[in-house]
């Protein structure tokens, strides 16, 4: 008789998602926290529908590839450079921030040191699935923030192999395995340098041939094969398959056809994605909340605070602004997928016992549930902390006004066009601008490109054009055209209302992507 556990799962699994998730939706909650709350009801804690758990696991594991293989695709190597700043300064500082606050609090706990820097491993990590697709979900992916978030989550991703391998070393630290630590972590970069090279030079020749054959089917073979081949392939070298579908994704994202893969591929990677926020629903013990539950939500709200701050902090330190900081800090906030590997790593090695274990996937989920809702939220507090002046006292370096002021530099300009985003449509626009000799002011939050561009002697300038009195310094009243070309649409929107009001005769021209949002920009004043 043929065995049709694994479809009973799915089914299971997806009639029960859609009744949570449309009854969120009814609420306006994210869908994630649907996914999670279904996957605890259907769970063995739960209703125990769920008959074969590693399957559902194994499905997840590639919604999680295809997710980071399309993050990948439409990141490219080029942004990933223009991110040194975040991966070299911010991200070592956010992950490194974590594990000492929590090494310091857990001694002062009674942990003995090993567990108290495992527990600082544990929470530095942050989900790049669920953030990911917040960010998404919010179209904020390529705003400052989004950037900001998802370099250091790329560094946190490849963090996580010397935290695994450190981990039996802090379980018996008499051993002295530092030996077998550094070489697996050599292989690991050697793997990963051969593949990249390798791929760089075989990928596109490969595509190129397939492309030739005009085989729909056959293109989506070979984009499959690519990114679970280089994912396996990576994880040889002791890196996650998330991370190696990442790197293929980046490896495509050069070539001319990567606008087809992301079209081919998002349909299979929404419906295997769905299945991994179900997974960590799974995996939770609800009654742990019952049992601890003093404990559960204290330790949830140290750990959304001790990594808002150190995001955040990290952030800042990178030149970025307020802002940018708060959002960046708030997606930052939940314990990551990654961690519960390391969970039952060090669980196996006794750092964790087995009611630890729980109390941590109890606060993991708890704090994956909430991240969605924060990171709607961020875009209002982060307006908030921009608007209270002791910032930019404290941080004088983040804000436009003191820039403007201080550069020696008087602006006297009028009837000019004032571009807010030196992006490509920005960069283009000055360049146009330029040698047409129209007059022009461009506004970005990127400090590296705005210091890069102004040593040239281009009118860039480093601010938030959401703030009133950085469109005042740029002259918003004396402006005749007012382009905004952030891919942020809350950012977006908020320019627009804010330079109506300062310049109710300004010709505003927004880019969006969606059409949906025409009615509201028109509304604003665009």
């Amino acid at each position: 008789m043929t065995d049709y556990n694994v479809l009973t799962n799915l089914l299971f699994i997806y009639t029960v998602s859609i009744a949570v998730v449309f009854l969120f939706h009814q609420f306006r909650l994210p869908s994630i926290a649907g996914f999670l709350v279904a996957g605890a009801l259907i769970g063995p804690h739960g209703l125990n529908l769920i008959s074969d758990i590693a399957t559902v696991q194994v499905l997840a594991e590639i919604g999680i590839v295809l997710l980071l293989f399309t993050i990948g695709i439409e990141f490219s190597l080029v942004q990933l450079a223009s991110l040194q700043r975040l991966l070299l300064i911010a991200a070592p500082i956010q992950v490194g921030g974590v594990i000492a606050i929590t090494w310091l609090g857990g001694t002062l706990a009674g942990l003995p040191t090993s567990q108290a820097i495992f527990w600082g491993f544990l929470l530095s990590l942050s989900s790049t699935a669920i953030v990911l697709k917040a960010l998404t979900a919010s179209e904020a992916s390529d705003s400052p923030h989004g950037r900001a978030t998802i370099g250091i989550l790329v560094f946190q991703d490849i963090a996580v192999v010397p935290m695994i391998l450190l981990t039996p070393i802090l379980a018996n630290p008499g051993d002295g395995a530092i030996g077998p630590v550094l070489l697996s972590l050599g292989k690991s970069l050697v793997v990963v340098a051969c593949i990249l090279v390798g791929a760089w030079y075989a990928v596109p020749i490969l595509l190129e041939h397939i492309v030739r054959s005009r085989s729909r089917e056959l293109f989506l073979l070979t984009i499959i094969v690519l990114c679970l081949g280089i994912a396996w392939l990576t994880s040889l070298g002791g890196l996650s398959l998330a991370l190696g579908a990442f790197i293929a994704g980046l490896v495509i994202s050069e070539s001319e056809y990567s606008h087809q893969a992301i079209a081919e591929v998002l349909p299979f990677r929404d419906s295997f994605n769905s299945l991994f926020f179900v997974s960590i629903g799974i995996l939770m013990d609800w009654h742990i909340l019952l049992e601890y539950p003093f404990v559960v939500t204290g330790l949830l709200l140290i750990v959304l605070l001790v990594k808002f701050f150190a995001g955040a902090g990290a952030v800042l330190a990178a030149s970025m602004p307020p802002r940018s900081a708060v959002m960046t800090g708030i997606a930052l906030a939940q314990v990551g997928e990654f961690s519960f590997i390391l969970a039952q790593v060090g669980q196996e090695d006794q750092l964790l016992t087995g009611t630890q274990y729980q109390i941590f996937l109890a606060v993991s989920v708890c704090s994956m549930i909430i991240t969605p809702i924060l990171i709607q939220l961020s875009p209002h507090l982060g307006r908030r902390v921009e608007a209270v002046q002791r910032l930019h006292r404290w941080f004088p370096g983040q804000t436009t006004a003191h820039v403007l002021q201080t550069d020696g530099r008087h602006l006297r300009i009028k009837d000019h066009v004032i571009i807010v985003g030196y992006g490509l449509n920005g960069r283009n626009l000055a360049r146009v601008l330029g040698e047409t000799e129209v007059p022009y002011i461009a506004l970005d939050l990127d400090g590296e490109t705005v210091r890069r561009e102004a040593a040239h002697g281009l009118p860039l300038y480093y601010g938030d054009a959401t703030n009133p009195t950085v469109l005042r310094h740029v002259k918003i009243e004396q402006a005749r055209v007012l382009v905004v070309a952030i891919s942020d649409p809350f950012m977006a929107r908020r320019t627009v209302q804010v330079a109506r009001g300062l310049n109710p005769k300004i010709h505003i021209v927004v880019r969006t992507r969606y059409l949906r949002e025409l009615e509201e920009l028109h509304q604003l004043g665009a």
